[in-house]
């Protein structure tokens, strides 16, 4: 952990930490050059993607993929002139693209991930990388080789809101760490309607567990690549247990769980996922001896301890009230804001998670710069996230050792 600065440190840090942020403009963001992008995967996430390119005027979608024909159709009004492509392979003979976003089930992502590294395309990948760390050791060493960029949407590490509270706490303003805690809650069954039983099995991967790593790995993998990122270490175990206690369907993955990944040095992350009940929806806490952070993807909040030291910019702060504790929202930009009288203004992201995880990626494209999330840390995501998932399979607790997180 970053030892913490002195006062005169934190009065000038913190404050330019608030006016270099970027301005977080709802208007169009421009890239170095146009690009020519393709999309593998047309299902909820696909359309998701194809949405937030719209947004992008320098950002073709120039070919659409998937083996179904009603998704491939679906696509028609999102990307009107876009190929129509049943193969990756007949996507990259005909889309002539410069990368390629893929939004296949999470156990399918391999084989167009490295189809499209082989052919020396930039390659986006849903988070998490596979369903298997072998798989995602493979689609690694593909990019390692490929030299091409290869990003992995893990999307806390784009957040400009993550991105502003990380640097308030490498500044020292809840000093150490002393538990972390995490939650994604969603009412949903996982449940997608077909019309024969082989298709609602394809399309109901999710709920297999040869074929998926469940809550864990589907909605928490994301939450747990937070903290790894926070403190630029790996948990070391995990333990998990979970039932079904809501979709009494006959279903055999859980959709209630809990789990607690343990970092060395005795720091515990309890982290807990439903598909049964929205309440508190998704969130990290972040405990320290001088304060907390709670960071809910579009939102943030410091909470100072009584007892912590004054640093200066609270001046410039907007102040929201949960109970019986004053949080300190984390805005962008906060000192320009203020000065012109619209702090509250910047209360929140005008834009999706999964919008600033593509703005990330075509801007390390268009201008050959390295990417934020590589496929490295994906896999070293994936060997945790498969951890857990083994864990709430076995109920035995599962280790996590620096030789699994190896590529090589």
């Amino acid at each position: 952990m970053t030892p913490p600065l002195d006062r005169r440190q934190l009065l000038a840090g913190a404050a330019a930490t608030i006016a270099l942020q970027p301005v977080l403009s709802a208007g169009p963001t421009r890239l170095s050059r146009a690009l020519r992008v393709g999309l593998v995967g047309c299902g909820r996430q696909g359309r998701d993607i194809a949405t937030e390119l719209a947004t992008f005027p320098d950002v073709e979608l120039a070919a659409v993929c998937d083996t179904d024909e009603g998704r491939l159709n679906g696509m028609r009004r999102r990307a009107r002139t876009a190929e129509r492509c049943a193969t990756v392979d007949e996507l990259l003979a005909k889309g002539n693209v410069d990368a390629v976003f893929i939004a296949t089930s999470t156990h399918q992502h391999k084989g167009p991930a490295l189809a499209a590294l082989a052919a020396k395309k930039a390659v986006y990948i849903e988070a998490p990388l596979a369903t298997d760390p072998e798989d995602a050791r493979a689609i690694a060493l593909a990019a390692r080789g490929a030299g091409v960029p290869c990003q992995v949407g893990l999307l806390g590490r784009v957040n400009p809101v993550y991105k502003l509270a990380l640097s308030f706490v490498k500044g020292g303003a809840i000093r150490d760490f002393v538990s972390l805690r995490g939650q994604h809650h969603e009412k949903n069954s996982w449940v997608v309607p077909a019309d024969d039983g082989a298709r609602a099995d394809e399309l109901g991967w999710r709920l297999d567990p040869a074929r998926s790593l469940g809550l864990i790995g589907e909605l928490g993998a994301h939450q747990v690549d937070v903290w790894s990122w926070w403190t630029d270490s790996y948990p070391t175990s995990v333990r998990a247990h979970g039932a079904v206690r809501g979709w009494q369907d006959g279903r055999k993955m859980a959709d209630t769980v809990h789990a607690q990944f343990s970092f060395a040095g005795g720091l515990d992350c309890g982290w807990d996922g439903s598909i049964t009940n929205s309440y508190g929806g998704r969130f990290e806490l972040i405990h320290g001896t001088m304060g907390a952070v709670k960071l809910a993807w579009s939102h943030g909040w410091l909470f100072k301890e009584s007892d912590a030291p004054t640093q200066g910019w609270e001046v410039y702060a907007n102040r929201q009230t949960f109970h019986q504790d004053e949080g300190i929202t984390l805005i962008a930009d906060a000192t320009k804001l203020a000065a012109q009288g619209k702090l509250t203004e910047g209360v929140g992201l005008p834009h999706s998670s999964l919008w600033y995880g593509l703005e990330s990626f075509l801007k390390a494209v268009a201008s050959r710069t390295p990417v934020a999330i590589g496929a490295e840390e994906g896999f070293r995501n994936t060997v945790v996230a498969a951890a857990g998932a083994r864990a709430l399979a076995t109920g035995e607790v599962a280790l996590i050792t620096d030789a699994m997180l190896k590529v090589d």
